[in-house]
């Protein structure tokens, strides 16, 4: 029996990484390049990349107002790293200022690249709220997600601040799950898109 399809954004970034996870994870991932792809979908991530371009192609390829409509119809929606800056509701910039469109989804402010350029890439090994040990962190040019109201949940820290936050069924994670061998949030993630399954 197929298992749920969830969508990855292929338009630029970690796509292979997260379909084959996904795959591993039991779910059916789709390639979603046009407005389309998203009908019918139990999930959508958005991968890393470059937040700036991804967000050109997102307006290029007219899939803003579809995202906003997946996410707001209650489909579960993971961005991971520069995702999570698409998804944030205001992105600032740790060395200067920016003026960055982006989905507005979740009330969530995206510093990007707060911990350094690619040169400063680190792995942390991070509590993450529900999992019984330690997730392997790999943080590239990665944005600090900070909640902006109580509809928010923070659910793993570093010393900076938040990492990984959840918004009703939006998650947001300036990390790459995608570039280890841990799958626990990737099936952690198709198991919350075939709960919310009609």
């Amino acid at each position: 029996m197929p298992g749920v399809r969830i969508g990855v954004l292929a338009l630029q970034g970690g796509v292979a990484e997260h379909l084959a996870m996904l795959r591993a994870a039991g779910a059916e991932p789709v390639q979603v390049r046009r407005p389309e792809s998203l009908e019918g979908l139990g999930g959508l991530v958005l991968p890393g990349g470059e937040s700036t371009t991804l967000m050109k192609l997102i307006q290029r390829w007219k899939l803003e107002g579809a995202i906003r409509r997946t996410a707001n119809a209650g489909v579960p929606v993971w961005g991971t790293c520069a995702g999570a800056v698409l998804l944030s509701s205001r992105v600032s910039e740790r060395e200067h200022e920016v003026h960055q469109p982006s989905l507005g989804i979740a009330a969530v402010h995206a510093v990007r690249n707060r911990f350094g350029r690619q040169v400063d890439s680190f792995q942390e090994e991070l509590a993450v709220t529900g999992l019984d040990r330690p997730f392997p962190g790999v943080f590239i040019r990665a944005p600090l997600l900070a909640p902006l109201d109580d509809t928010v949940e923070v659910l793993a820290s570093v010393s900076e601040g938040a990492v990984f936050l959840r918004c009703g069924t939006v998650w947001l994670s300036s990390f790459h799950p995608e570039l280890t061998s841990d799958s626990r949030l990737h099936r952690r993630f198709v198991r919350l898109a075939e709960d919310a399954a009609p």
